[in-house]
């Protein structure tokens, strides 16, 4: 237990580092690519300066989300190779289409377009940055793609031969591809870094308001960051409704887990806090129905009839089914070479309870229910801040648009004291989607103390604690040039 836990200390360390750097990535790369189009539509020179300034931001976020990205990946192999094993035939294609395909265009056109000012033509140049956006996009998706599939595992067979869960064809490749819970994921997390990138520009032109410094240029950018954060807002609640809708039907346990639901039914109400709830809203929210049957954690443990009329097995048969196929497993490759009719029976059985197949690692049932004051209050401080960063940045933008904000040094500040709260945002939603589905690194089918690498907590500590060091030396630098960056200015004539 001590190596599974510091495994999980170090890779949710790792991802909730790079976590800083992807949103800001995905939402700048979208402002600076709108300053462009409005530099070559307009043939404005101030703002070719205002895309430029925010594009050195850009490279010096993106370099550092690079080098964390890496260990993310390597920390797969050192740190969960029986989960690598398992799935290295499934989970292997996504990332290396990400890094062959995705990853090598961002980068060939972000050189493009930070390097080739003067050396490409205006319209080439505008292409490049926004095929660097979209470039960072792809490589989202596609890492996406491989963690939906670890929240709604399709499109793969297990293969007792080898003992790995395989895709078997091109149509199951494309499953894999179009997981509606990789869909979703994907509109939810880029769509949650254009609020990260709108904010940060946002506030870090309301401090240039407040210093009075380059104010033409902060009101234009205030004024960019700011719709673009807006529309990012309305996008992540589309996206996210469909995110509660998912979980209701493939994680019923995490959405039971992030509304503290211990016993569900229908008409179940949405717990805003401790206290206040309002009727019937969990129903709408996680079926679409007033009269939608959601189970609550009790159920889940108990068994249930879901809303298409399927009976759901307790928690404990599945326990017990589970066992008998990896029974069968053991069975069918003793038997495989020496007794062929021993190895078709329990074959047989492996393939009536394959689905159970990783229940039958757990010790008792109630080690499905994830930590559920975490995952409770998680969900909520990401709505709450969310909520509060639409309404800033309606209030910034309004008053910036109507030339109010004289006077108004208040709002300039909340709207910079934002930019913390938008990371904290980011890193709550992802604490709900992978807490809220634990004990599973893939749903159903591989609990973390099956995935884990034979290492000693010792190493694992210790890599803990570099890391740790690592990360927060970069941290320092990166923020210590990004402020240099930001301090120096986009030295911009204010004619």
């Amino acid at each position: 237990m001590e190596v599974i836990t510091w495994s999980r200390l170090q890779f949710a360390m790792t991802a909730a580092y790079h976590w800083l750097f992807v949103p800001l990535t995905l939402g700048l790369a979208l402002v600076m690519a709108i300053m462009e189009t409005l530099y070559v539509v307009k043939k404005d020179d101030s703002w070719k300066k205002t895309a430029q300034f925010w594009m050195k931001v850009f490279a010096i976020n993106f370099a550092v989300g690079i080098a964390t990205g890496i260990i993310l990946e390597f920390e797969f192999g050192t740190n969960w190779s029986n989960y690598s094993w398992f799935v290295g035939d499934m989970f292997g294609a996504p990332l290396a289409i990400e890094g062959i395909l995705a990853f090598f265009m961002e980068a060939t056109f972000f050189a493009v377009m930070f390097f080739g000012w003067e050396k490409v033509s205006k319209r080439f140049h505008l292409a490049s940055t926004w095929l660097t956006g979209i470039g960072a996009a792809i490589s989202a998706y596609w890492i996406l793609v491989a963690n939906g599939w670890m929240q709604n595992p399709v499109g793969t067979t297990f293969n007792p031969d080898t003992v790995r869960s395989e895709m078997a064809s091109a149509q199951a490749f494309w499953e894999v591809v179009t997981n509606p819970v990789a869909v979703s994921k994907f509109f939810h997390s880029v769509t949650s870094g254009w609020v990260v990138g709108g904010v940060f520009v946002a506030g870090v032109s309301s401090w240039y308001l407040l210093k009075g410094r380059e104010t033409v240029f902060a009101k234009k950018s205030l004024l960019i960051g700011g719709l673009v954060g807006i529309i990012g807002s309305f996008a992540v609640m589309l996206s996210g409704d469909s995110s509660g809708v998912h979980a209701a039907e493939f994680q019923p346990m995490k959405l039971a887990a992030a509304e503290g639901l211990r016993d569900g039914g229908r008409r179940a109400a949405f717990t805003i806090v401790p206290g206040v709830r309002i009727p019937g809203m969990l129903s709408i929210l996680a079926t679409h129905s007033l009269d939608g049957y959601v189970p609550g954690i009790n159920d889940i443990l108990n068994g249930y009839t879901d809303n298409d009329g399927n009976e759901i097995p307790s928690v404990a048969e599945k326990m017990e089914r589970g066992r008998m196929a990896l029974d069968a497993l053991a069975a069918y490759r003793e038997n495989r070479e020496t007794d062929p009719e021993a190895a078709a029976a329990a074959r047989a059985i492996l393939d009536e309870n394959v689905q159970y197949m990783g229940y039958g690692h757990l010790e008792k049932p109630e080690d499905v229910i994830p930590p559920v004051g975490i995952v409770f209050w998680s969900f909520r401080l990401m709505i709450g801040i969310g909520m509060l960063l639409l309404l800033v940045l309606l209030l910034t933008v309004w008053f910036t648009w109507k030339e109010k904000l004289k006077g108004k040094k208040w709002l300039l500040w909340t709207m910079l004291c934002c930019i913390p709260l938008a990371y904290l945002c980011g890193q709550f939603g992802w604490i709900v989607a992978e807490v809220g589905r634990q004990p599973w690194t893939i749903q159903g089918l591989l609990p973390v103390n099956v995935a884990i690498s034979s290492l000693s907590a010792a190493a694992v500590k210790t890599t803990f604690f570099i890391f740790l060091g690592v990360f927060a030396l970069f941290l320092i630098i990166e923020i210590r040039i990004m402020l240099g960056a930001i301090r120096k200015g986009p030295q911009i004539s204010e004619d």
